[in-house]
């Protein structure tokens, strides 16, 4: 049987990907606009992300986050898996691990959980509120050294540990300004 010996010259490297990791979207998903969506896509399609990943909340994590109510899994997983459909494409997938669980995730668990199932680098996608949030857990010193926040919008308040690490986070403006 003959091989199919390939040459290539000495210190050849293969070219890389154009894509790169994925864009997390850690929402709540209550009032999920069209807009606010199309806005992640765009994150996809201009920063050049191999996936985006769509991940709801479950209200039992809500409720401890946020200590606002929120509707039930199925009824925000919905529409998204609605859009996700319209949309067409097998890079735009919705998360539906809190949804299984049916309680309390922890954030750490959460991305944990969405760090090993996805390609890095990794970026998550959230509210200025989200955000401060995530910085007053005591985890989030090992986490955003493994990752980089993109705010959906400038936040008013800043946590002090997201000033400290001022430089693993932007505003969706800062990205979209940088790229042209």
């Amino acid at each position: 049987m003959k091989r199919n010996l390939q040459h290539v010259p000495y210190g050849y490297e293969p070219p890389k990907e154009g894509v790169k990791g994925t864009l997390i979207y850690y929402d709540i998903f209550e009032n999920a606009r069209e807009s606010d969506l199309d806005i992640a896509l765009g994150l996809l399609e201009s920063q050049s992300f191999a996936k985006l990943v769509l991940y709801p909340l479950h209200e039992e994590t809500v409720k401890r986050m946020s200590k606002e109510p929120a509707s039930a899994f199925y009824k925000r997983e919905k529409p998204l898996v609605a859009w996700t459909e319209e949309l067409n494409r097998r890079n735009v997938i919705v998360e539906s691990w809190e949804g299984k669980r049916k309680k309390y995730t922890p954030i750490d668990a959460a991305l944990r959980h969405l760090t090993d199932k996805y390609q890095a680098p990794h970026f998550i996608y959230m509210s200025p509120e989200m955000a401060n949030v995530f910085a007053s857990f005591s985890s989030f010193e090992e986490w955003i050294v493994k990752l980089r926040l993109i705010l959906s919008s400038k936040p008013e308040q800043v946590h002090s540990r997201l000033e400290k690490f001022s430089h693993r986070w932007d505003s969706v403006e800062e990205v979209q300004a940088r790229k042209s």
